[in-house]
């Protein structure tokens, strides 16, 4: 009885269990206790997180082809080789198979957390280098000033994935660079105009790998599955020091670090846990009727309804944008119309007109927003020309030759008329 009260209460929230299973990755235990509040927070959020250490040769997230997690934390910054069969090529296939991936390094990053960052689409700085900031550090530095104090007007432009940040952030790690041509990559927090990433105890002969704000801080993904991956530069901003200290900038007043509440919407966005879509129901109709037609004739009035659900704590509410657009297909758009949001229920509406060429149609939706997973639907449907007896009678264009054909069938008739009853006078012979 017990069980079935709690399976209700699972429907009800519309939230598994199971879509919290995270296996937390470590480069030994101490990790666990100086960053013991993040994962407090995440145990408190509803997660069940199973400690590991990276190179434990028991690792395994795989079994009887099923992975045994939906989500990985790795906070094991210079792991080399992975323990058990845990490898590149795993986690890529784990990524491929919907699960998210969080992922913290700092100055010297092991090989293997390098390959994953390449595989999607990151790549960090050499070993040794950090981000440097000349002008905007904490006055707790040690001098190399790479104790970097990030503006939060730096984050992306999506309260989705940061929660609406507005407090200073403490960074201290190494500095990435993302794929500008990749459109699925997210740059999360980027450094000031004045920093840039290299090796705090060299000098610069060369060009830094990352200068200004094409140093990205904070880097995530959202592949074209839905799978999300977030990887940190830093993981000490993960940190108990980070996520309790005041940030003191040089001749500046002192304010508590936003790293706590950045770190919680960055993770909840990774996992799943906000900025997620569903399709609750599709239908189409002709206007005025409510069943759904096996066709449609050209020119005919349609309706198109989807209803969008949107995860918010935990539960599903009605989606509340209003910039979602609907397509009518044949190969190319024939119809686009922006959906008009009836709000409450998460109804999207759109009422076009039937173009006037038949053919094999999909009604298409294809909506794409930062911060949102990915909806994509698409329902086929037939467009027939019309009947014969469904063409319009006597069109206005048509008025010239209608008023030709009947002005020849009266000339025919007075002159059937006239041929007809006219009769010539005979001419007299001469011998009369």
């Amino acid at each position: 009885m017990r069980s079935l009260c709690l399976l209700s209460v699972l429907c009800l929230t519309g939230v598994s269990l199971a879509d919290k299973n995270v296996l937390v990755l470590l480069e030994n235990l101490t990790i666990k206790e100086t960053h013991s509040i993040y994962f407090k927070n995440m145990v408190d959020a509803g997660y069940e997180l199973t400690y590991k250490v990276a190179d434990d040769a028991t690792l395994n997230i795989k079994k009887y082809g099923e992975f045994l997690y939906d989500h990985l934390v790795i906070f094991s910054p210079t792991v080399e080789e992975f323990g058990g069969n845990l490898g590149v090529e795993t986690l890529t296939d784990f990524i491929d198979n919907g699960g998210n991936l969080l992922i913290a390094g700092n100055s010297n990053l092991g090989e293997a957390l390098r390959e994953i960052a390449s595989e999607v689409g990151f790549e960090a700085d050499e070993e040794g280098t950090a981000v440097i900031d000349h002008l905007n550090y904490d006055s707790k530095d040690d001098g190399k000033h790479t104790l970097v104090i990030a503006d939060p007007k730096n984050l992306i432009k999506s309260d989705k994935i940061t929660g609406g940040v507005t407090a200073p952030l403490l960074y201290r790690g190494v500095g990435l660079l993302v794929d500008q041509e990749n459109p699925l990559v997210l740059e999360i927090l980027t450094g000031s105009s004045t920093s840039y990433s290299h090796n705090p105890d060299l000098p610069i002969k060369e060009f830094p790998h990352a200068v200004g704000k094409q140093t990205v801080l904070i880097a995530g993904l959202q592949a074209r599955n839905n799978a999300r991956v977030v990887f940190a530069g830093s993981l000490e901003f993960f940190s108990d020091e980070f996520f309790t200290a005041k940030v003191s900038p040089v001749g500046g007043e002192s304010v508590d670090s936003g790293n706590r509440e950045l770190a919680m919407a960055v993770s909840d966005w990774c996992f799943k846990q906000s900025g997620v879509l569903r399709v609750e129901s599709i239908s189409h109709h002709r206007e005025g009727e409510e069943n759904t037609p096996n066709f449609y004739t050209i020119k005919e009035q349609a309706v198109y309804t989807i209803v969008v659900k949107e995860l918010v704590n935990g539960e599903w509410v009605a989606f509340d944008g209003t910039d979602m657009q609907m397509e009518f297909v044949r190969i190319d758009p024939f119809v686009r119309v922006t959906m008009e949001n009836k709000g409450g229920k998460g109804e999207m509406v759109a009422n076009f007109k039937v173009p006037d060429t038949y053919g094999v149609y999909q009604f298409k939706v294809n909506y794409h927003r930062v911060g949102l997973t990915r909806l994509y639907t698409t329902n086929q449907i037939s467009v027939i020309p019309l009947r014969h007896d469904q063409y319009e009678r006597f069109i206005s264009s048509a008025y010239p030759y209608y008023a030709s054909a009947f002005s020849m069938m009266a000339g025919v008739c007075v002159f059937s008329l006239v041929f007809l009853h006219y009769k010539e006078e005979e001419v007299k012979k001469k011998t009369e």
